[in-house]
């Protein structure tokens, strides 16, 4: 096995870092009202989409042939508070006691995660033109948010106010500037063919901005430097870029050509 610490230490040491191109970042403006599409004058889910998405939510549970219970289906994201925008995703969270599963909760995680990826990727569901994308969670996750709408119970369970936070956006910048030039080495690694450098990297780059993401939510909400640079990394591919990179590696450093 590969020394890694040792190989990407000296990579660093030998090869010049990517300089990133200078990024503008998406505008975070706050609006008066939340999305008129998706919410009613009452503050309330506008009773088709309610209806839409529960029927989202329970076909997913019946294909994925699971056989537990639901605790909550949850709206939740930009479009749930007054930070949206025309680009929004309906960011649909599907509360599970994973526990019911299996007792290895990880392995359900993992499991479960994949199920997710292919059901978005076979899937273009879009209420007024917004893409619905689906996330499992399990009850004994602590899901950081201004806004998270109950539509199983048609409630909120946490409302959102109306604030007109004040954004730094150099921090931001560079924050989400340092994340590009990191993925783009991992594209560079995988490239050169280092596999397992890549792989690990990569790995490493992922746990890395999880934590900065949530990190910055516990301290400081959906404005937060973290949480910003995240939804930047989000919105330009450089995380799915990362996760293309991640799976390419490890096929390749498994396998064996002639």
């Amino acid at each position: 096995m590969i020394d890694f610490d040792k190989r990407w230490g000296k990579y660093l040491n030998e090869v010049t870092i990517f300089e990133p191109d200078p990024i503008s970042l998406p505008s975070f403006e706050v609006r008066d009202i939340l999305n008129p599409a998706i919410w009613g004058e009452d503050g309330q889910l506008q009773p088709e989409t309610q209806e839409k998405l529960l029927k989202i939510a329970n076909d997913f549970i019946e294909d994925a042939e699971l056989g537990i219970a639901v605790v909550d289906i949850i709206l939740t994201g930009s479009n749930a508070n007054y930070n949206w925008t025309k680009f929004s995703d309906i960011d649909l969270h599907i509360v599970l006691d994973f526990k019911d599963i299996d007792p290895n909760t990880e392995l359900v995680k993992e499991m479960l995660t994949q199920r997710r990826i292919n059901w978005n990727l076979t899937h273009d569901i879009m209420i007024y033109d917004h893409e619905v994308e689906i996330y499992l969670q399990d009850v004994s996750e602590h899901h950081v948010s201004s806004g998270i709408y109950s539509v199983l119970g048609d409630r909120w369970v946490v409302q959102p106010t109306l604030d007109k936070p004040r954004v730094e956006m150099e921090p931001v910048e560079i924050k989400a500037n340092g994340f590009v030039e990191k993925i783009n080495n991992v594209e560079k690694l995988f490239q050169e063919e280092r596999h397992y450098e890549a792989y690990d990297f990569a790995k490493r780059l992922k746990k890395k901005i999880k934590k900065m993401r949530q990190s910055g939510l516990e301290k400081a909400g959906v404005y937060s430097t973290e949480n910003l640079a995240f939804k930047y990394l989000r919105n330009t591919n450089y995380l799915q870029k990362l996760h293309d990179f991640y799976n390419m590696a490890y096929d390749r450093m498994l396998s064996i050509e002639d």
